[in-house]
């Protein structure tokens, strides 16, 4: 059930993101007077789930999920039919129009996805608000779990100030933030250190599994899940939800503590004290000669850290005039950051090229139940993706199309139609190549882990 609900949500959000994108194009095609043949949800090579012509244009549903397309009248596009470029322009083709005409028409799928991606953000903000555990909360710094961590240079009780110079305002971003960053500043022992990232971060972070959970995490106390009956202290009196606080009269603030404390006392009685309800209990225990108890523990939640006065989390709600400043910022916040992991891409050294995902890393970004702040917060940030995507300067994009544009605005000369046939062939090409490594990746991925 869990698999439907995420699958529903990516096919739900793509047609979503796919009709709005060709509506951009189509509206101002129309108002331009310029014949739309077809309008299409998927590709549909070789036939169609379904379609139905209204005045000049077929619309459809094809079943190939690939994305969607408008077929223009005397374009080039995906399609790839050149039939009708052996005759003489019509008044209603795409490429009779001005070239001012034709940008506009191009730019009307980036900039669909945009305002989309601004109007989502805005929406989110009005109704949720924002719940976050500042960076600024965690007054003992932060909890390193892996060697990924302290081969990033962190170590625990580390505050972490800024990366690339910028303040992190939310603790939430700190791992997007290493992946985007080069350097950053830490406050370690009143001391204020600088780092660099290290070049191959990000392709250590990919190999990771995920069951391997967060690299870092804000510090929780120790807190007593269950005591198994083979455990050496089954009898000892210890109970679940009891929060230690102390070994032998040393204080234990956090979960991170325990294990070294208790290493010290390996194969000892020692005693503990722990927190029950709102009494402090104090109970015997043996420590085994690996220095452990023999019981499972666990941390606490953001809620109940906040309750117990660990956290600060902070709870921003915004009116309407306030979300849309807000919407913006976060609009422009993702795609900045999104441009920065890109960019990450053509260095090999980072690693970041293993990341590429196609369908499966996409859908797998959905939650397992279905919510629509969850589900509108992520269709936002793939309409923005989509606009980036869509502009790059690669044929068979939208931004493919506006460079030839305004070239030909710049120049005063028009490419020919067999350039253009050849450039959309050869991005064609690449983009078959990217699509085919990104979901390799995602293949390759799931077989190894």
């Amino acid at each position: 059930m869990e698999t439907f609900i995420k699958i529903f949500q990516f096919i739900l959000s793509l047609s979503i993101l796919i009709v709005l994108h060709e509506l951009g194009h189509f509206i101002p095609a129309k108002l331009f007077k310029t014949k739309v043949e077809k309008f299409y949800l998927f590709f549909d090579y070789k036939f169609s789930l379904f379609k139905k012509k209204i005045g000049d244009t077929v619309y459809g549903i094809g079943w190939i999920p690939l994305g969607g397309y408008v077929k223009i009248a005397g374009m080039i596009d995906e399609s790839m039919d050149t039939e009708q470029l052996k005759e003489e322009p019509k008044p209603w083709e795409f490429r009779s129009k001005p070239a001012w005409q034709r940008l506009i028409i191009m730019l009307g799928g980036v900039t669909v996805n945009f305002i989309l991606g601004i109007f989502l953000y805005i929406m989110i903000l009005n109704i949720w608000g924002e719940k976050f555990l500042p960076n600024d909360s965690l007054k003992d710094g932060v909890w390193v779990h892996d060697q990924l961590g302290e081969d990033l240079g962190l170590k625990t009780g580390d505050k972490i100030l800024t990366i690339d110079g910028e303040k992190i305002e939310k603790f939430g971003n700190l791992i997007p933030e290493f992946i985007n960053g080069n350097t950053y500043t830490i406050e370690r022992n009143g001391q204020v250190l600088n780092k660099e990232i290290p070049i191959d971060f990000i392709s250590k972070l990919i190999e990771r599994k995920k069951d391997d959970g967060s690299i870092i995490s804000y510090r929780t106390p120790f807190v007593v899940v269950s005591i198994p009956d083979t455990s050496l202290n089954a009898a000892s009196g210890l109970a679940s939800k009891d929060i230690i606080t102390a070994i032998n009269n040393r204080p234990i603030k956090y979960y991170d503590e325990v294990k070294p404390m208790l290493e010290e006392f390996a194969n000892q009685k020692v005693e503990v004290s722990v927190k029950r309800d709102d009494e402090i209990k104090t109970i015997p225990i043996e420590v085994s000669d690996q220095g452990t108890m023999g019981i499972v523990g666990s941390g606490l939640g953001l809620s109940d850290m906040s309750k117990l006065g660990y956290l600060n989390l902070e709870t921003r709600t915004y009116t309407f005039t306030e979300a849309i400043p807000g919407g913006f910022k976060k609009a422009y916040n993702t795609l900045a950051s999104y441009i920065k992991q890109f960019k990450k891409i053509f260095n090999p050294k980072t690693g970041a090229y293993k990341g590429l995902g196609g369908f499966i890393t996409i859908g797998s970004i959905f939650p397992a139940e279905w919510d629509w702040q969850s589900f509108l917060n992520i269709t936002a940030f793939l309409s923005i993706m989509l606009g980036f995507m869509n502009l790059l300067p690669i044929p068979a994009l939208d931004g493919g199309h506006v460079v030839f544009t305004l070239y030909e605005m710049i120049s005063g000369r028009k490419p020919s139609d067999k350039f253009l046939e050849y450039a959309q062939v050869t991005g064609f090409i690449i983009l078959m190549a990217l699509l085919l490594f990104a979901n390799g990746n995602d293949i390759y991925r799931w077989i190894t882990r």
